[in-house]
């Protein structure tokens, strides 16, 4: 089982997308706060459809409370600023992402914990910003879980 972090998510139907991948795959949902919305928002929740109130969705007050309460043993920060393409990497069964929020990213002091082998980015061209949050963490879940056999 995989684990996807969402590092103060900024925009519900993301979240909402999210929660469905996660409900779909067997991975858990780790919220970093502050969130930008409430989960009982409207389009958060029709995104989400029927998972939202599922057990996989898990809340933090901020990145240390989740470093401590979460323990991750493998933490794969996913970046436009990573070097690494995420497709060149062996995933195991429980490493967890982390995307930062939609509009700036994972801050500079989170980035800089990591080694540059963990900062994963997805191929872009040359002029694009940036992927959807929801399709983002699609693609790195689906490439986890395919290395994996789409094993639980």
């Amino acid at each position: 089982m995989f684990n996807i972090v969402l590092f103060e998510p900024e925009i519900p139907p993301n979240t909402g997308n999210i929660i469905r991948l996660c409900a779909n795959t067997g991975a858990n949902l780790h919220l970093i706060h502050p969130l930008a919305f409430d989960m009982d928002e409207k389009s958060l929740r029709r995104a989400g459809l029927d998972y939202i109130d599922q057990s996989f969705v898990h809340h933090y007050e901020n990145y240390r409370d989740y470093l401590e309460k979460s323990k991750p043993a493998s933490l794969y920060a996913i970046s436009t600023k990573g070097k690494q393409h995420y497709s060149d990497c062996t995933f195991k069964n429980g490493d967890s992402f982390i995307f930062g929020p939609e509009t700036r990213g994972l801050p500079a002091e989170i980035l800089n914990e990591f080694e540059r082998n963990k900062i994963l980015r997805i191929p872009m061209l040359e002029n694009s910003r940036s992927l959807n949050l929801s399709n983002a963490a699609s693609i790195i879940v689906y490439e986890a879980w395919r290395q994996n056999n789409f094993l639980n």
